[in-house]
């Protein structure tokens, strides 16, 4: 039977009166079921159900000042935390207990190991009231009445301090000066070398010792000056050695007894720029220090201004210094000096000037020749012509600069070109050394110069995203630079025909009988008089003293070399052949890890044009 009613869906509603049955039908109907299903336990959510809301657990809560939380979660965060940092001390402790195999740092390389000596030449060679880190055994204070003697009130009084030049105990200010301008261009730029090695101090104080004493060889507190001390110490051997002096005398510089004369000029352009030069590039070196550096800039300019107006050549008139160190012109100095007063200051007038044609005309630019390209105490153009390419490379000041910049790069490309054994301007020995200085004796310094601009030029270009240069129509790429600065300074640390190290102290054969009086003589509490010094001047013996990193003369254009300590033209270092060393072998060690630092000379340096104005606000409706 079915009944019908009204769907509120739309539709009939049917019920279904079969289905409607009594609770006694229902109750039977349970037998049915399965029995087990009906005797498992209910859930909690299943109880609620059918007994409703029952009484809650209380929870309890932890006061911990500034806030209140559950005890339960306290007390988990408490846990986790503790066992976090019971499992991470037992790591600690097994990490620090387990051995390790440490990986120990690569072995320095042969440059940097010859540059830790050759360094150590300067402490033998300082002058004056020697400072307790000089870590030099046998050298002790000496000279300290240089500059007293003269009576006249005409020079300066105080002159101690300062380098000995070679194997004497002269002091030649202009070698020394150029000296102290390279070492400050080699810190200049491999300052992170310097320091890589642990040696940026060591080169920071032999620079800053040097500077020092060129700060009292004129007046440097004055804005302008009318002489400038020249050398202390006499070489005039005209007299045979019936007069003691600096050469005709074998002493210990500690042991001097005799007269030492101070030399001035009046008109010495080309020492001048030389020594503005020296200290304007170490005012860059010293930037740290401002008042040292403000101080060393002072004095340049002085220099730079008692150059410029009192013209003349400090080696004329038959001077003492002409027969070591002769200067053949100061036009080369003036574009040298220039460059670094430029970058000191950055004053754009010097720059003018040692960019004008006519000055680089002057200076040689422009003329070739046998020597062209042979960077040394006496010929600056070089080393000048790369400082102010590296201005176009990375500044590129363009006009009135651009037309003698860009000259003076391709006279750079020139210069490269001819050290390369692929073109004729210089001769080699069958060793493989470069005769810069065509055969003459004393080849070293001149070697060890062309190392270090050829190695520094092809650093420019690396880090100017160049990869070479042209020589007419061939493209070399910069490793060729580099490979012909590693070959020469290979040479003289050894590879050479008679396996001889030329830098006394490294290796095992280099040697020994350096043309070096401080060297030859023992420290033994025996004053020597300056001719009773002669007996160890004339000993077939070794030096008592080792002299370590002095580079000496080198050899002849067979290779060949006599270590005798009276062939002054074979064993005598000296401080002009030691500073290109250093700069060539900072610039070679470490290989090319340590890139070229190219911002700190620009540090004076204004921007070369106006700076653009920002640009304006986004426009708003």
């Amino acid at each position: 039977m079915s009944m019908y009613g009204r769907d509120p869906w739309g539709g009939p509603l049917e019920i279904n009166t079969a289905d409607s049955a009594t609770d006694d039908d229902r109750s039977r109907n349970l037998n049915d079921f399965d029995r087990a299903a009906l005797s498992r336990p209910l859930d909690e959510t299943q109880q609620s159900w059918l007994l409703g809301p029952g009484e809650q657990k209380k929870k309890r809560y932890v006061d911990l000042g500034c806030i209140i939380i559950s005890r339960k979660i306290f007390i988990w965060t408490v846990g986790t935390i503790l066992a976090a940092g019971f499992i991470a001390g037992i790591i600690t402790v097994i990490v620090k207990n387990v051995p390790r195999h440490h990986k120990h740092p690569p072995a320095p390389d042969n440059y940097t190991i010859a540059l830790h000596k050759a360094l150590m030449f300067f402490n033998a060679q300082k002058s004056g009231k020697l400072p307790r880190h000089n870590n030099v055994s046998w050298r002790g204070n000496s000279c300290l009445n240089d500059g007293k003697s003269d009576k006249s009130g005409a020079v300066m009084k105080d002159l101690v301090g300062g380098y000995y030049d070679a194997g004497d105990a002269i002091k030649f200010h202009f070698p020394q000066a150029w000296a102290m301008t390279l070492l400050s261009w080699s810190v200049i730029e491999y300052s992170g070398k310097y320091e890589a090695v642990g040696e940026l101090a060591h080169v920071r104080d032999i620079i800053k010792w040097g500077t020092d004493y060129f700060l009292k060889t004129f007046n440097s507190s004055a804005d302008s000056i009318s002489q400038l001390v020249a050398q202390v110490g006499n070489g005039d051997t005209s007299g045979g050695t019936s007069d003691a002096n600096d050469q005709t005398c074998w002493m210990r510089p500690e042991d001097i007894d005799y007269p030492r004369p101070v030399t001035t000029c009046s008109s010495c352009s080309d020492l001048a720029a030389e020594m503005a030069a020296a200290l304007a590039s170490a005012s860059i070196v010293f930037n740290d220090n401002k008042i040292y550096s403000k101080k060393l800039v002072h004095g340049a300019e002085t220099l730079w201004k008692f150059a410029r107006d009192q013209r003349g050549l400090y080696s004329g008139g038959g001077s003492d210094a002409a027969s070591y160190y002769n200067s053949s012109m100061y036009w080369d100095e003036f574009v040298w000096g220039g460059a670094w007063m430029y970058y000191a200051t950055g004053n754009q007038s010097y720059l003018y000037l040692a960019s004008h044609p006519t000055l680089a005309k002057h200076a040689g630019a422009f003329m070739g020749g046998p020597n062209y390209g042979v960077f040394s105490w006496d010929n600056k153009l070089p080393g000048a012509q790369v400082l102010l390419t590296r201005l176009r490379l990375f500044l590129s000041p363009g006009y009135p600069y651009e037309q003698t910049l860009k000259t003076f790069h391709n006279q750079t490309s020139i210069i490269m070109c001819s050290y390369l054994p692929y073109f004729t301007s210089f001769n080699r020995t069958r060793g493989g050394m470069i005769q810069l200085n065509h055969g003459k004796t004393q080849p070293l310094q001149y070697v060890a110069n062309a190392a270090f601009l050829a190695t520094l030029f092809s650093d420019y270009l690396d880090a100017a995203d160049t990869p070479g240069w042209y020589c007419g129509p061939n493209f070399y790429s910069t490793d060729v630079l580099r490979k012909f600065a590693e070959t020469q300074i290979d040479y003289i640390l050894g590879k050479n025909p008679r396996k001889m190290s030329y830098v006394v102290g490294f290796g095992n054969h280099y040697p020994k009988h350096v043309h070096h009086r401080g060297a030859s003589i023992p420290k033994n509490k025996i004053k020597y008089s300056c001719k009773g010094g002669y007996k160890w001047r004339n000993s077939k013996k070794p030096n008592p003293n080792i002299i370590f990193g002095a580079m000496v003369a080198g050899p002849d254009r067979h290779d060949g070399f006599h270590d005798v300590r009276m062939n002054y033209n074979y064993t005598e270092p000296t401080l002009a052949g030691n500073a290109g060393l250093v700069a060539a072998l900072v610039a070679l060690s470490g290989g090319r890890t340590v890139k070229v630092d190219k911002n700190t000379i620009f540090s004076a340096v204004p921007p070369m044009f106006p700076t653009p104005p920002p640009p304006p606000a986004p426009w708003k409706p």
